[in-house]
């Protein structure tokens, strides 16, 4: 049995693989971060971690998507006017502001474990009291509480897909990611199944239970979480080591890798050097570090990605019913259908592409060009407005299907992948969550104006749609910040200048302004 030491001076690109019959050595919180990112192959543990985080996510799309077809509903049942059916609709991204700004902190704080154990309590709560609201004002109220849990849920997620992944190659940190996106798209398209369901099996004269059952639902799959999670979860050794617990990492490191980490701490080293040696503890603070010389481009172009994905996708994809039945003239079983097939045959097989293309092309080039599809999906939608006869129809849902599909492999994938991978450990659950803030911002907006400018306007609101993607394809050519391949977790060990130059050498041909960056 042999025994790696992982030294110091070592990058994460040139470590060896560590396997289930090997030692390492480990003596900093350095030395874990390049285990984990040199890459040893994923055992079950690590999969199943990746596999509990993706079901979170899973959760978060299920609930933000199940109220999209119940809104005439609740607005004919409850008698809403426009403006408070998006009050309604927005009260989800309303929590999720709240949520992602505590929880990106407190991921950073007190662990990424301890935060995905406690949000998981408000998808059960929430999901049933929705199920159940006698009126609007319980209904806005249960979906402000489930759109909390949503923000303390995807910054720990996107730690747990980024911190047990590796740096380089097929299924690294930005592919990890980047399968938020068709975990996200299979729950969408799991919820109008669900509606599919129960149209077809409840009584014509109960159609208005439909809505109930769909948001009680989102209770289940988080039971089912809260149930296993318990035997596979674990903290990040990254963030363990990170606060100084390096015997709690390499208990870690042999739970989830199978690897048997020694701890060794150099007889000479004095106190203040092992301290020194911690990574910064998270504070508020840290909020503003966001915006220094290193991180102010990417926090930047992260948030320009995320919140123009985010305010075109939900206009489109919560509009959706909206959008088929009132602007396409289609009945109730058409709606739902043309919902599903859109979700499964464009969206999520797009989300597929941006997983197996982000460790090869890299995320910048494909969110360039997921956001062109786009413009030209929403410009073709704008001009044709309301379909002339049924070859318009047609044309018009196969562009709904362009936008989704670039939606997919584009920024849909990487609006996650920039937001995660532009900050190191110390820093990610407060960079996502920042980043998830203003993309919640940029939600509520979305669903509080659609259902106003779609009643104003007309097909005409498809010209307003388009003025997100166009303007987050301008800061995209302004900034090209290409996260896959860069091993972001040495710039807590001081180690940034030689990983930027090393992944600006890699990418010198496509990506020239990675060491600005």
């Amino acid at each position: 049995m042999s025994t790696i030491a992982v030294p110091p001076h070592e990058s994460a690109f040139g470590a060896r693989a560590a396997d289930a019959t090997t030692h390492a050595v480990i003596r900093s919180a350095e030395d874990v971060a390049r285990l984990v990112n040199a890459g040893p192959t994923q055992g079950t543990k690590t999969r199943a971690v990746i596999a509990i985080a993706l079901g979170g996510v899973f959760l978060d799309a299920y609930d933000l998507t199940s109220l999209a077809y119940g809104v005439k509903d609740i607005a004919r049942q409850f008698a809403l006017t426009p403006a408070q059916v998006g009050l309604v609709s927005a009260a989800i991204t309303f929590g999720a502001i709240l949520g992602a700004l505590f929880g990106g902190y407190l991921t950073d704080r007190i662990g990424r474990y301890r935060v995905f154990m406690a949000d998981m309590l408000f998808f059960v709560v929430a999901a049933i009291i929705a199920g159940l609201a006698p009126n609007a004002w319980v209904l806005g109220g249960a979906r402000f509480l489930m759109g909390f849990g949503v923000g303390l849920d995807l910054p720990v997620a996107m730690a747990f897909l980024a911190e047990f992944s590796r740096v380089a190659g097929r299924g690294n940190k930005a592919a990890s990611v980047a399968a938020w996106c068709p975990a996200w798209y299979a729950a969408t398209s799991t919820c109008y199944l669900l509606i599919l369901g129960l149209y077809a099996i409840l009584p014509a004269h109960h159609t208005d239970w439909l809505w109930r059952l769909t948001l009680a639902f989102g209770a289940v799959p988080a039971i089912v979480i809260i149930l296993v999670r318990r035997r596979y979860i674990s903290e990040s050794p990254v963030w363990a080591a990170n606060q100084g617990d390096l015997d709690e990492a390499a208990r870690i490191l042999k739970r989830s890798w199978g690897i048997d980490a020694v701890v060794e701490r150099p007889a000479d080293q004095t106190a203040a050097q092992a301290q020194a040696a911690v990574a910064p503890r998270a504070t508020w603070r840290n909020y503003g570090v966001l915006f220094n010389a290193t991180y102010r481009r990417r926090t930047i172009l992260a948030a320009a990605i995320g919140a123009a994905s985010s305010f075109g996708y939900n206009a489109i994809i919560f509009g959706l019913p909206v959008i088929i039945a009132s602007f396409l003239k289609q009945g109730p079983l058409t709606t739902i259908v043309a919902s599903l097939l859109l979700n499964l045959l464009f969206a999520f097989v797009g989300g597929l592409i941006g997983v197996r293309t982000a460790p090869t092309v890299g995320a910048w080039k494909m969110t360039v060009l997921g956001h062109s599809l786009q413009v030209i999906a929403l410009v073709g939608l704008a001009l044709i407005g309301h379909p002339s006869s049924s070859a318009f129809v047609v044309l018009a849902i196969l562009l709904l299907g362009a936008y989704l599909f670039g939606q997919g492999f584009g920024p849909g994938s990487h609006s996650m992948t920039y937001a995660s991978l532009s900050y190191p450990t110390s820093l990610r659950g407060i960079g996502v969550g920042f980043n998830q803030t203003l993309v919640r911002s940029s939600s509520t907006v979305s669903l509080f104006l659609f259902p106003v400018l779609a009643a104003a306007l007309g097909t005409k609101v498809f010209w307003v749609i388009a003025i997100a993607p166009f303007t987050s394809l301008l800061v995209l050519l302004a900034i090209r910040w290409e996260p896959s391949g860069y091993d972001i977790d040495s710039e807590d060990y001081g180690d940034a200048a030689a990983a930027r130059h090393a992944h600006a050498k890699a990418n010198a041909d496509e990506c020239p302004a990675c060491m600005r960056a």
